[in-house]
């Protein structure tokens, strides 16, 4: 089954957001469909900040580590796409996917020293119709999922906002929708019911059960950077046991 008919199944696709061979590896032992890179996680694991931060050459370089290292799809984190206009992109999308990538994730926000803001939905919709238009011709197949960060941004009216920009992203030629901090289960079906395209929602602590998400119709579920941020609370409490104990009895 390709990436994209993985979004039309009767469960959501559950993705596992890794960050490196090693994550990558024990997603697919766990049976994981997918998994999908998190920028903010990669960032942090080289010791940068999120967006854009880390060179393209940089993120290159840990995507092709761990497309070799599994056999199941594995889609990108790619931010704002590395790139001032559409030919760039596209080359950044193309290079992905000549290591094997089957999708990207592009967002409707940049971040410019240091702040992060939203790119008005016309301008953003302009630039993606370019975007699948340009990889359309190529004959690629690569699922380009659109990240609205109208509820991560936190904006005014984001639910009307997102509904709006679906709309836009829809007919620019999105193949998926990923509208990352969406909680309410309200708010999460009229989305569902504004747009043609795959739902994704991204873990947050009132997000509702797989159950309900998949009654609404939500096609993919992603854990964004939590897994890895957990893990680093894990390392570092084993790490102060280790210390306080002075022994290695809390690591057996």
């Amino acid at each position: 089954m390709n990436f994209k008919n993985l979004h039309q199944k009767e469960n959501p696709l559950l993705i596992s957001n890794v960050w490196d061979v090693a994550s990558a590896k024990e997603a697919e032992d766990l049976d994981f469909e997918a998994i999908g890179t998190s920028s903010g996680a990669i960032a942090t694991m080289l010791g940068y900040e999120d967006g854009e931060e880390i060179s393209f050459r940089e993120l290159k370089y840990i995507i092709e580590r761990i497309v070799k290292s599994v056999d199941i799809p594995v889609s990108v984190d790619l931010e704002a796409g590395y790139g001032s206009n559409s030919r760039e992109i596209v080359r950044n999308i193309l290079e992905m996917s000549d290591l094997g990538v089957v999708g990207v994730n592009i967002e409707d926000s940049k971040v410019a020293n240091g702040q992060r803001s939203m790119i008005k939905g016309i301008d953003f919709s302009g630039l993606l119709k370019s975007i699948t238009s340009e990889l359309k011709l190529t004959g690629r197949e690569i699922f380009v999922n659109v990240r609205t960060d109208t509820y991560l941004m936190n904006i005014d009216n984001a639910l009307q906002e997102t509904l709006v920009r679906a709309k836009q992203y829809e007919k620019a030629g999105a193949d998926g929708l990923f509208v990352p901090c969406i909680e309410k289960q309200g708010d999460i079906e009229k989305v569902i019911k504004g747009t043609d395209l795959p739902l994704n929602v991204m873990c947050m602590p009132n997000l509702p059960s797989f159950y309900i998400l998949k009654d609404l119709g939500v096609s993919r579920i992603s854990m964004g950077n939590f897994v890895f941020n957990r893990m680093k609370v894990e390392l570092r409490n084993f790490l102060d046991e280790i210390k306080f104990n002075q022994n290695f009895t809390s690591l057996f």
